[in-house]
């Protein structure tokens, strides 16, 4: 049965059912990924620009969120950390959820094609990625579920930067390649910390369909892959010392992190992981907007 609630409480669940959470951070990344190429070629970004590319990233982030969601609405209400959100809790009815999914779906993709056309493919790639390919078809079956389905976490970073210039698009892709290779390690770290609420799901993340020896070595060796990988822009003269700085100690606490859990696999060393990992990726965009600023 759903709850009848005030307004104010159903503002707040369907705020809820988006998991702010998660879009926060994505739209962060389109926003330091566009003023950083505004600040790089010195090509300024009107007011209306600013709302198209932050209204569309976070409607498209919200959507994606919201009708995934919808799709797992069954295993939600079986895990321990998912049963109280809007939908699984009763507050939010299935049929509501894919109605208010689908609005904030046209809205992004309205958005996007008013930026450009790349941005209007790279929201619908985007849509489909999380939505189908990741939540609908592969996170019930495949361990890889968060390898394909991570692409649509990098198309945020690629649309800001798209959304200003396809000059040195290489800049943009590797953006949105560094959000793509955090996904594994801070989902994976999620999921050992949380492992008996996936098992009870028969939800076949890495954790739970490989022992906690092998899903260690696993996060380790993908955080260090994200730590190399974060040096590049660095190497293409594009940015300097304030990049090479904080990408190279933020980078060394995140592998000292990896390598904790690595040797003395726990719940608080995953979860650890897990929340240093978004701070980790904001100094990562913060360091390209400022040292493309003083550049």
């Amino acid at each position: 049965m759903i709850r009848e609630t005030s307004i104010g409480s159903t503002l707040k669940n369907y705020y809820e059912l988006t998991k702010p959470k998660i879009w926060y951070l994505l739209v962060f990344t389109a926003f330091g990924s566009a003023l950083t190429a505004s600040f790089l070629f010195d090509i300024p970004i009107s007011i209306f620009s600013w709302i198209l590319i932050l209204g569309g990233v976070a409607a498209g982030s919200a959507a994606a969120d919201t009708l995934t969601g919808y799709n797992d609405r069954d295993i939600d209400a079986i895990m321990d950390r998912t049963k109280d959100r809007p939908i699984p809790s009763g507050r939010i009815s299935p049929k509501n959820a894919l109605i208010f999914g689908l609005v904030l779906t046209a809205i992004s993709l309205i958005f996007s094609w008013l930026i450009n056309i790349w941005c209007f493919l790279l929201m619908l790639f985007g849509l489909f990625d999380n939505i189908i390919i990741y939540s609908k078809w592969l996170k019930r079956r495949s361990q890889s579920n968060i390898i394909l389905g991570g692409f649509s976490g990098g198309a945020p970073a690629l649309i800001g930067y798209l959304a200003v210039t396809t000059n040195n698009i290489e800049l943009g892709l590797v953006m949105a390649g560094l959000v793509f290779l955090w996904i594994p390690t801070h989902i994976w770290s999620l999921a050992l910390h949380v492992k008996k609420d996936y098992e009870k799901a028969k939800v076949p993340m890495l954790p739970v369909v490989s022992d906690e020896k092998r899903s260690v070595r696993i996060i380790a060796a993908t955080t260090l892959m994200m730590v190399i990988f974060s040096i590049l822009p660095f190497t293409f003269n594009q940015f300097g010392q304030i990049y090479l700085i904080t990408a190279s100690i933020s980078g060394a606490i995140m592998l000292i992190l990896a390598i904790w859990l690595l040797i003395k696999p726990s719940e608080k060393a995953s979860w650890t992981v897990f929340k240093f990992s978004s701070p980790y990726l904001t100094a990562i965009f913060i360091a390209f907007m400022i040292d493309a600023f003083f550049r």
